[in-house]
């Protein structure tokens, strides 16, 4: 009985993958959820005897930047629902300029407004709007 290698089932793994990726707006969730980690880690910086965190008492440098990956995860696993999970992204990533330090030093709030509004802007699969129309 001829064995399989991992290589000669890989392409059909690869292909169901980017399937599934095309079904969702992937781009926009991940970058979403990387600002919200690269706000948690600026959020806890410590430059000797300095630590560098603004908010009240730091807990919204703790809760700002979850939010921020749970709406990047929520938007690439239940895409029905992409507007309002970019639109919360954009609150929020907007909110961390004020909460987070400066949004995690800018870079984390442009990560995760750039990913909202790549969630709002999402189409939806190539075929979906045809198959509506063909109903």
């Amino acid at each position: 009985m001829p064995v399989q290698s991992p290589s000669a089932t890989a392409p059909g793994r690869a292909a169901g993958l980017r399937n599934w990726r095309r079904g969702r707006p992937f781009v926009g969730g991940l970058l979403a959820g990387l600002g919200g980690v690269e706000m948690f880690f600026s959020g806890q910086l410590d430059l000797g005897h300095l630590h560098i965190q603004l908010g009240i008492e730091g807990l919204q440098a703790t809760v700002i930047p979850i939010a921020l990956v749970l709406l990047g995860v929520l938007s690439i696993t239940m895409p029905a629902h992409h507007v309002f999970y970019g639109i919360l992204t954009l609150v929020v990533a907007i909110y961390s300029l004020v909460g987070v330090n400066m949004g995690g030093f800018v870079i984390g709030m442009l990560l995760s407004g750039v990913g909202g509004v790549l969630v709002v802007a999402w189409m939806g699969p190539p075929g979906a709007e045809r198959a509506k129309r063909a109903e």
